[in-house]
């Protein structure tokens, strides 16, 4: 369950790195990180947007994700255990 977790933090960490970076976006690595993380970061973003608390130039999708998903990795594991 671990890795699961570890992935899906190291794929919003590239994604984060990239939108710091000018990359072409016909790049096939970058777009595969894209399709990965997009269906991760979409609702986030539509929450953010639908709360009206946008900021324009910076995402904050990925920091919101990434504690949902610790939160989520969190609660499993505690569930988990107890099993």
């Amino acid at each position: 369950m671990g890795k699961f977790f570890s992935i899906i933090y190291i794929l919003m960490f590239i994604r984060i790195a990239l939108s710091w970076i000018r990359v072409s976006p016909y790049n096939k690595a970058v777009n595969i990180i894209y399709q990965l993380t997009d269906p991760l970061l979409d609702p986030f973003q539509r929450m953010i947007d639908r709360l009206g608390i946008n900021t324009g130039m910076i995402d904050f999708s990925p920091l919101i994700a990434y504690l949902v998903f610790n939160f989520l990795e969190t609660l499993i594991i505690k569930i988990l255990w107890k099993l």
